[in-house]
This record gives structure tokens, sequence and C-alpha cells, in this order.
């Protein structure tokens, strides 16, 4: 199926590595020019180099900057001052009690997470409602739903991206720009694998094993039982960049395993 991407410009923040590589490369595959994001140059040129031997008809590029500041997302926005397609995939998380969270981790889930998301969409979406067409994606979490209680601050941060997904598609009723967030859930990316086997090695345990007991733990309500590929979690952000979702806004799209434990 043509997906009608060929010439579309999307930036993916956070886009170096994880699921905002995956969509980047699932991206280019469609025709589409990418311009991804990170805070360290050699690693933008890195997935650079690997973007361009995957579809010579597309041109990628990359900014280093650290989207998570002011100054960052300007740095962005005066290199890319327009874009046809927006995808918020910036993002941190971290595992931590309640009574161990200091009102500082609440300030940094908060600019990191949310706002990096909030200015980036202010300052594009006025330019897709002229032009009369754009996409908008925040990668939220099924956290954002089905809060963890090992770490509530990135739940609740997560559940602020779902407001301001929902709320921003409504009031761009009409014109032509739509919004939808998607909810990963757990995803095997080289930074989560590389924690897990040095957490494997400290407990003398398998990964496998510390896989099953971390959906056993966990996320209990998962169906699939097993981390996502972040290749898996990619399609579903080309669908929702395509001309071809003109009628998905508004939109809280899973891909999780069966996860959140309900059915609407």
């Amino acid at each position: 199926m043509d997906m009608q991407l060929s010439g579309k410009k999307a930036l993916i923040t956070g886009s170096t590595y994880g699921i905002g590589y995956a969509i980047a490369e699932a991206l280019v595959k469609e025709g589409a020019d990418v311009i991804i994001t990170g805070r360290h140059q050699e690693s933008v040129d890195t997935a650079i180099g690997k973007l361009k031997r995957i579809n010579s008809k597309t041109k990628p590029t990359g900014i280093s900057a650290d989207c998570a500041t002011i100054v960052g997302c300007q740095k962005v926005f005066d290199a890319e001052p327009e874009v046809d397609i927006l995808i918020n995939n910036l993002g941190i998380y971290e595992r931590k009690t309640f009574f161990e969270i200091e009102d500082s981790d609440w300030t940094h889930f908060f600019e990191v997470n949310v706002m990096s998301g909030v200015r980036f969409a202010r300052f594009y979406i006025p330019k897709m409602v002229t032009k009369e067409w754009g996409r908008v994606i925040f990668v939220s979490s099924e956290s954002g739903l089905m809060i963890p209680p090992e770490m509530i601050h990135y739940g609740f941060s997560k559940s602020a991206q779902l407001s301001i997904s929902r709320g921003l598609a409504m009031s761009l009723s009409g014109t032509g720009v739509t919004v939808n967030a998607l909810l990963p859930g757990p995803t095997r990316t080289d930074t989560t694998e590389r924690q897990r086997r040095e957490r494997a090695d400290d407990w003398g345990i398998s990964l496998e094993q510390l896989e099953q007991e971390f959906f056993e733990k966990f996320r209990p309500t998962s169906i699939t039982r097993r981390f996502a590929e972040a290749a898996e979690v990619a399609p579903l952000a080309v669908y929702l960049s395509s001309p071809l979702s003109a009628l998905t806004t508004g939109a809280t799209l899973r891909v999780e395993g069966g996860i959140v434990n309900q059915i609407t």
C-alpha cells in the first residue's frame, strides 16, 4: 500500500535510536524526508548515515540539540521553520517509588516529556493550519492509562500528553491537521537491553527469566507478555503520519501488547 508520504517532511524528536529512530526508518522507506534530533552530534551523524542507505530518493537530515530545553527547541525551529509531520517522541523514564521522587524529578519529567512536545506543537501547528494539512503525533505510553506505581511521575507525564493531544485535536477541527497519541508498551532498545543485561547479571538469572519476572510483577495484564521491538511500533506511526489517516484524530492508538485492560 502506498502511504502517500513521498516528499513529506517529518520531524521526529529524540530519534537517534529506539522507537524514534525506528519511526524515522519506516518513514524513509515510505519516501518521507525525515529530520531527526539528538543531543550528541556523533549519534545524529551515525543515524543519518544509516537512513541515507535505506532510500536514496529521500533527504534525511539531523540536528544536534537538546529538545528538552527552550534553547534546543529554538535551534531546531531556526534550522527547520516548517514541517508537514511532527512526531513528539522525546522522553525519559526512571523507576522510583513515590516517596523517593524529589521536586526536581517532577519538574524534570514535565520539562522533558511534556513541555518539549508543547513547544514543538505550538511552533509548527500554526504553519500546518496555514497549509491546511499536517500530522502531529505524541508518542505517549500505556503508562499514561495504567499508571505504574513504581514510576508515578512517568505515568503522570504520559497522561498529560494524552490530554494535550486530545485537546489539540478538538481545537483543530476543520483545519486539515490531525493530532493523535501513540501508546507503546515496554519496548526493547539498545539502552533498555543493556540495562536489563546488567540487572540479569547482578541477579544471576537469564534475560528470559528477567523478562518473565518483569511482566509477572509490573505488567501482569499483558497479553503478549514480551517486550516489543521498536520496529513493531513504527508502522502505526507511519499510518498516523499518512494522508490516509484523515479520519483518525483525537485518538489514542495502542501498540502495547494488550496491557491496557479495557476494550475502549
